[in-house]
């Protein structure tokens, strides 16, 4: 699994777009944080740590990582911890969205991941496909500087086994959203999760705040999938937000990796 470490130009197609790393200027009305008179490379960055546990006898299927993955991102976003102005998560989640947005997926078993899980953080539980070795288990964490990681998480490795899922999964239910990845760009499971969270989080600054709450109450469901060629056209111009990857790692700068397919933003174009 290789590094997600992307700092994604999330734009939508249909509104104004800066090129540092955020695309508009990222801040739903409800948003406790600043806009993109920042410069954001100027900022001091930070990264969003996720880790997956991948044990040797029973890796997870690599959709049900994805969307672990995009759903942790959500839950850390929406917690108190990160939200209330006096949360301990609060100003390093500040600090984050006001500078380039990068997530980096690590891998841990056995002993590493119970260290792993001894730090604050929060773990989300998938679904075990038919035929996969378990569901898969993601830890997101409170961002951290981008040169100062804690040492049970810089250890870890980038690098690794590939997951694969065991068989087509089924089709979306699409009365919840759904994270749309390009067809046509090949990227490692880690740098996926990674992207399916950027398209995560970028339908959550996109939502009012009527529709976090009923998504949140609803436990976030979500969907990662793969469309046709096709399909992956109409749904780039439709108005949907859309991820495009800095292209630090893997793939192409600019590259449209994500496009966020929520309800309630369907129709906007």
């Amino acid at each position: 699994m290789t590094s997600s470490d992307t700092s994604p130009d999330t734009r939508s197609p249909t509104r104004p777009g800066d090129d540092n790393g955020n695309g508009h200027d990222g801040r739903a009305p409800s948003s406790p944080f600043r806009h993109s008179e920042i410069d954001r490379d100027a900022a001091p960055q930070f990264v969003l740590p996720l880790v997956v546990r991948i044990e040797k006898a029973a890796p997870p299927a690599r959709t049900d990582a994805m969307e672990t993955a995009a759903r942790a991102v959500l839950v850390l976003l929406s917690d108190e911890r990160a939200t209330a102005p006096d949360g301990t998560w609060t100003e390093a989640v500040r600090s984050w969205q006001d500078a380039r947005i990068r997530k980096v997926v690590r891998r841990a078993r056995g002993a590493e991941w119970r260290r792993a899980e001894a730090l604050p953080g929060i773990t989300l539980t998938g679904r075990a496909a038919d035929g996969a070795g378990s569901a898969a288990e993601v830890r997101v964490f409170p961002p951290v500087p981008l040169d100062g990681w804690p040492k049970e998480l810089a250890k870890l490795q980038v690098s690794g086994t590939d997951l694969d899922d065991p068989g087509p999964p089924p089709a979306p239910d699409l009365t919840a959203p759904v994270l749309w990845l390009n067809p046509e760009v090949t990227m490692s499971a880690g740098k996926a999760m990674a992207q399916a969270g950027h398209g995560a989080q970028l339908a959550w600054w996109e939502l009012d705040g009527a529709a976090r709450a009923a998504w949140r109450a609803a436990g976030f469901p979500l969907s990662v999938r793969t469309p046709s060629a096709e399909r992956w056209a109409r749904l780039v111009a439709s108005g949907l937000p859309v991820v495009r990857d800095a292209g630090y790692t893997e793939i192409a700068p600019g590259s449209c990796t994500v496009v966020a397919d929520h309800p309630a933003l369907r129709g906007r174009g």
